[in-house]
């Protein structure tokens, strides 16, 4: 009988002193720091017209929208509404987990105005040099996510299907086991049937891996304004809306519409209009001249 993955991993990669190192927050790091490696290495090419200095400092407010954008829009769209009078501190208590990725596209969008009107460089020029390294990140994050066992898939008896502990716990015959308990059980071949997809996984290789491949290699060479953050936006809307439907909706939420509709769904759908509006809109800019990567709007 198949043995599926027991997902059991230390949450924490290393201690300093009292202080607990969490592979999620590493991954958060590695994405800023990809993501300025390869940033650097095209505005060195001429891909933006900035000193080091200034695409350091707008690697650094995407950072802060990130982070900030991230909660805010957790707290906003996934959370109940009444934190707000009832306990506004829990705004800040991050250590608990939950961040959106709309909210951070938000906070980052936000912060790449303000960068902008800084450096005097058309927003959308930026936007579009940074989209493409924007999915390193998320493809980390999603690794994050499965090693804190979190945000699981459905039910499958997928070969590659995983026992998720923390799942197994919200479930009453299995309240009050611990997950040395859960893992013996799993030893016997007890827990099969508890399998689920590992969604994060999925959205790892879609919004990490493949939406990384396709935009790197299509920003290669100069393109219209607006082209690649409108297949950015329209590839991840794609991908997400697809992925929620084998993965678990939140349990605070549940399905909004339909048995089937889920609150990622629901912000990937304006993400996709706004992808084909932004691909719409390129077609009216001039072709980018070879080797001149910001051409003047027309």
């Amino acid at each position: 009988m198949t043995r599926f993955f027991f997902d059991n991993i230390d949450s924490i990669a290393f201690r300093l002193g009292p202080i607990a190192v969490h592979w999620y927050g590493l991954m958060y790091l590695g994405g800023f720091i990809a993501a300025w490696i390869l940033g650097e290495r095209r505005r060195a090419a001429g891909r933006l017209p900035v000193s080091r200095d200034g695409f350091s400092d707008l690697t650094f407010y995407a950072m802060l929208g990130v982070i900030l954008g991230g909660r805010i829009g957790y707290m906003l769209f996934y959370v109940n509404l009444d934190w707000i009078w009832r306990d506004p501190m829990e705004l800040f208590r991050v250590w608990d987990g939950g961040m959106s990725f709309h909210g951070g596209l938000l906070g980052v969008l936000v912060a790449g105005l303000y960068w902008a009107h800084r450096y005097k460089v058309p927003f959308f020029d930026a936007v579009d040099f940074v989209a493409p390294l924007v999915p390193i990140g998320l493809g980390l994050g999603r690794i994050g996510n499965f090693i804190n066992g979190e945000l699981w898939g459905k039910y499958t008896d997928l070969p590659w299907g995983v026992i998720y502990p923390r799942a197994l716990q919200r479930l009453p015959q299995f309240a009050g086991m611990d997950t040395q308990q859960l893992h013996d059980m799993w030893k016997t071949g007890a827990l099969h049937s508890y399998a689920r997809h590992p969604s994060e996984l999925y959205e790892c290789l879609l919004e990490g891996v493949v939406l990384f491949a396709v935009l790197w290699l299509y920003s290669s060479k100069p393109r219209r304004r607006y082209a690649v953050s409108g297949w950015f936006a329209l590839l991840y809307g794609i991908f997400r809306f697809a992925v929620e439907f084998i993965r678990e909706p939140d349990p605070q939420l549940g399905y909004l519409a339909w048995g089937w509709l889920t609150m990622g769904q629901v912000l990937s759908v304006p993400l996709i209009l706004v992808g084909l509006f932004l691909l719409w809109l390129s077609r009216r800019q001039p072709q980018p001249i070879s080797g001149i990567a910001h051409p003047e709007a027309g």
